[in-house]
């Protein structure tokens, strides 16, 4: 019985794993097959092979009068970056700060912004509209920006705090025996030592504010801006769609993000499990 239980689960495991594998690649093999199909094909057969594939679909959105892909890839690609550069900077600093207190209050602290977590963007989306109109931040990068920092920092604190706890203490004490000062010692011996954790805050991070859908077109507003996203969003009219171009753009908006992970994939892992079992 033993035997037959043990070659049921032998065999079951790669079964699951090929089938959930298989309903996430159909969105994927959709957006592929019909980025080189022209634009009348695709609706008639969305799922065939392009034969003979074309290029006229990404030639059209690169070269558009309107410049809509480039507007997009440059306002998705700075809002990003400064976002995750300040959380990256504020998140190790306050995680170091946590993780090395032994002060009652900093407890709290960290479990208010833990329950940061469980709150979602769309709920408190319209409050923060209304701080970003008061301080005239309103339909600018820089509101876009300062909303996604107040957001995300509570998961960086989250990841750096627990892989800051296996970071022996010992090391910051000798540096300050050397007359380097608090900051000195953080920046000089102890941020150099969270490259995986901050690999990880990167990648989550940078994947979420790029994808992000619904406070880049709030905040933002239709005719302030738009992000890579929005973009998409924006090629589709109200009674007709060019759906080659529309194909493109997912492509060419995926391409970005795909490259800033495959950069940064050694240290992903190392960052989450240094986080999760640290501490």
């Amino acid at each position: 019985m033993t035997t037959v239980d043990g070659s049921r689960r032998s065999w079951l495991r790669p079964a699951v794993a090929i089938l959930v594998s298989a309903i996430f690649f159909v969105p994927l093999y959709y957006v592929l097959v019909n980025v080189f199909k022209p634009g009348d094909l695709i609706a008639r057969e969305p799922a065939s092979v392009p034969l003979p594939p074309t290029l006229t679909n990404i030639h059209a959105v690169l070269t558009r009068p309107d410049g809509l892909f480039w507007v997009s890839l440059a306002n998705s690609m700075l809002v990003t970056l400064l976002s995750i550069m300040v959380l990256t900077v504020l998140s190790a600093m306050l995680g170091h700060y946590l993780a090395r207190s032994t002060r009652r209050w900093t407890k709290v602290l960290a479990v208010i912004l833990l329950a940061g977590l469980m709150i979602p963007p769309q709920v408190i989306l319209i409050p923060v509209t209304e701080v970003l109109r008061l301080t005239g931040m309103m339909a600018t990068l820089q509101g876009l920006v300062l909303f996604n920092v107040g957001y995300y920092v509570p998961f960086g604190v989250f990841v750096f705090t627990g892989f800051i706890r296996g970071v022996p203490v010992e090391l910051e004490e000798a540096a300050l025996l050397d007359g380097a000062s608090r900051g000195q010692a953080f920046w000089r011996i102890v941020f150099p030592l969270l490259r995986p954790a901050t690999a990880s805050v990167l990648i989550f991070l940078g994947v979420w504010i790029w994808n992000d859908f619904i406070d880049p077109l709030i905040i933002l507003g239709p005719s302030q801006g738009t992000t890579i996203t929005t973009g998409i969003y924006r090629s589709i009219g109200q009674y007709q769609a060019d759906l080659g171009s529309v194909f493109a753009l997912m492509f060419l908006a995926t391409l970005p993000v795909l490259i800033f992970y495959l950069a940064l994939q050694k240290q992903f892992v190392k960052g989450l499990t240094g986080g999760a079992t640290k501490g």
